[in-house]
């Protein structure tokens, strides 16, 4: 399915009509939560400290600006997007487990980012505010298709939890021999990197990408946020040594910052054939010679304290992260991120009434802790 005028592709107006709820995607919705919950349960006996149920570990918690592009075409002069504008960001740098595992336990990474001062028509749940929030991992595509099959997943990661710490170090330096490997005859294998198999390189030199789609104004798109600068680029697949160092990708980040600014661009990849750029199948990677990702904002962060007990206090403590947290013009589509709304919203609760805390968006970064 294609619209094209004087032979260029365009991209597809958004309908309704595209997102189909999976059968039993509500009963799916509430099992994830509980499982979820299952996570933090065990965390939280464990530590006294309610963390969140997935991406518990930070490593960076970094403030910028987002400059939004002036004269973009049309067609992503959207929603946000829409004008020219500097803004103040948040950005959270985390690893996927809900348990704060050694960081030779090398798993995929996240970049969580949350503008403050974004106008517009607000998504249910997160009015007053004015911020949209954008969250990432470093693959391109999401490791299950569908609710129903994230859930099975879920269900033994949660099994997981808090289980034999050293035979998770073990089995994650045999799985990232095994990505080797397999990386080596120019494959990759998302489900070994998900269960530890990542390599011990450098998050920061790391493409993040949203994995399941989102509205973008009259059109559906998907987002990545990629380095754009050679400090940032010269750390792609930088290895960094974690042996005897259970914070080490926390330490590169802090180290890189001391001195270096990073710019990296925020893009987007319109959808233009649903055929072969599904909205309710979030493992399937969208082609990018059919729609590649074109720049529209350019983040810049200087140096700074990279992470420290005062911005984890407030940023892995007092605010949250959601792709649901935005604007309407930048709503979450598809399975995946339909059922991702209420376990945003569980996991911030849990914290806020086991921490006695409350969870706000802020309103400025004016009063950020070094």
């Amino acid at each position: 399915m294609l619209t094209k005028t004087n032979n260029a592709v365009l991209p597809l107006p958004y309908d309704p009509a595209y997102e189909v709820l999976e059968d039993g995607e509500a009963e799916t919705q509430q099992e994830l939560s509980k499982t979820l919950t299952k996570i933090s349960e065990v965390t939280f006996k464990d530590s006294g400290h309610a963390t969140r149920s997935v991406h518990a570990k930070s490593h960076g918690l970094l403030i910028g600006n987002i400059e939004i592009f002036d004269g973009l075409p049309p067609q992503l002069a959207q929603g946000m997007f829409a004008k020219a504008a500097n803004l103040p960001v948040v950005i959270r740098f985390s690893t996927i487990p809900g348990d704060m595992l050694d960081d030779n336990v090398s798993v995929p990474r996240g970049m969580a980012l949350k503008i403050v001062g974004v106008e517009g028509a607000r998504l249910m749940g997160s009015e007053p505010a004015k911020t949209q929030d954008f969250v990432l991992v470093n693959g391109p595509a999401f490791l299950a298709p569908k609710a129903k099959k994230f859930l099975s997943s879920l269900k033994l990661l949660a099994a997981t939890t808090d289980k034999a710490p050293g035979l998770k170090k073990a089995l994650s330096t045999v799985l990232q021999g095994t990505e080797k490997l397999i990386e080596a005859v120019g494959g990759e294998s998302a489900t070994i990197k998900s269960m530890g198999g990542h390599p011990e390189t450098n998050l920061l030199g790391e493409t993040y990408f949203s994995q399941a789609p989102i509205l973008y104004g009259d059109y559906m798109a998907k987002i990545s946020i990629a380095p754009a600068c050679e400090a940032l680029t010269q750390l792609k697949n930088a290895p960094v040594d974690l042996s005897d160092n259970p914070n080490g990708i926390r330490e590169a980040v802090i180290d890189f910052f001391k001195l270096n600014t990073a710019v990296w661009e925020l893009r987007v990849q319109l959808c233009t054939d649903l055929e072969i750029m599904p909205i309710e199948d979030s493992s399937i990677v969208w082609p990018e010679q059919v729609s590649p990702y074109v720049a529209v904002a350019r983040i810049t962060v200087k140096p700074q304290v990279a992470w420290s007990d005062a911005r984890s206090s407030v940023v892995d403590d007092c605010m949250s992260f959601s792709p649901w947290h935005g604007i309407a013009a930048h709503r979450p589509i598809g399975s995946i991120m339909r059922v991702r709304k209420m376990a945003y919203e569980m996991s911030a609760r849990f914290r806020t009434e086991r921490n006695g805390l409350t969870i706000a968006e802020p309103v400025d970064l004016n009063n950020f802790p070094n």
